[in-house]
């Protein structure tokens, strides 16, 4: 996000929700419209079909041992201590998880929390905190556009992701073991053939392990 004109210091802060099954980006809405309920449902582990109905690939898939041991080793971790073969161990493991995408508006160039995105950050730590949700395992993890240099947006992208957890943790009582924050910089876009533009500025949060998983 470095080096914008100041017409694109403000961004527009929306989310999108992913939704099961679907390839598609999912549903959008602005900041201020999207609820607590809806990032609740998004990050909610999918129900198996029942009634003799089933699918080739389960909707959420169980942990295995590796995956959980892994898991657990990256709580506490320091958000800069991840190599890049963490992330990507991340990357891959969020890509089968209920997740959410929030465009969070930040100051320019600056890992403050915008006062338009206050609404969403609120909305997540609500659904965070919802006794459905409360105790499981979330990524949060940032990402940057690609304009700027790729050690820049790496380290912006880190700041931003600890700033959502700070939040959480602070303001709405969330362990912060229960927080694995990465930070992705401008290597996973949203929109692979417009990396520029803002909406590849997002926090994503990820439910990696639930807390019914988690107990095991």
């Amino acid at each position: 996000m470095s080096n914008l004109p100041g017409s694109r210091k403000v961004l527009c802060a929306v989310a999108a929700i992913g939704v099961a099954f679907s390839v598609s980006a999912g549903i959008a809405f602005a900041a201020d419209d999207v609820t607590a309920d809806q990032i609740q449902r998004a990050l909610m582990p999918s129900k198996p079909l029942t009634r003799g109905l089933s699918l080739a690939t389960p909707a959420e898939p169980a942990v295995n041992a590796a995956e959980g041991k892994f898991v657990d080793a990256l709580r506490n971790r320091n958000t800069r201590s991840l190599s890049s073969g963490e992330r990507e161990q991340i990357a891959v493991i969020a890509a089968t998880k209920p997740k959410i995408d929030l465009e969070i508006t930040f100051d320019y160039n600056s890992a403050n929390i915008g006062a338009k995105a206050q609404p969403a950050v609120q909305a997540l730590g609500k659904a965070l905190s919802s006794d459905d949700l409360k105790g499981s395992t979330f990524v949060v993890a940032g990402h940057t556009d690609a304009v700027g240099s790729e050690a820049y947006n790496q380290d912006l992208s880190e700041r931003r992701a600890d700033a959502i957890k700070r939040v959480l943790v602070d303001k709405y009582s969330i362990a912060g073991a229960d927080l694995v924050t990465v930070g992705y910089g401008k290597s996973k876009p949203k929109d692979a053939a417009a990396p520029k533009d803002p909406a590849n500025r997002r926090v994503q949060v990820v439910n990696i392990a639930n807390k019914t998983t988690a107990s095991k």
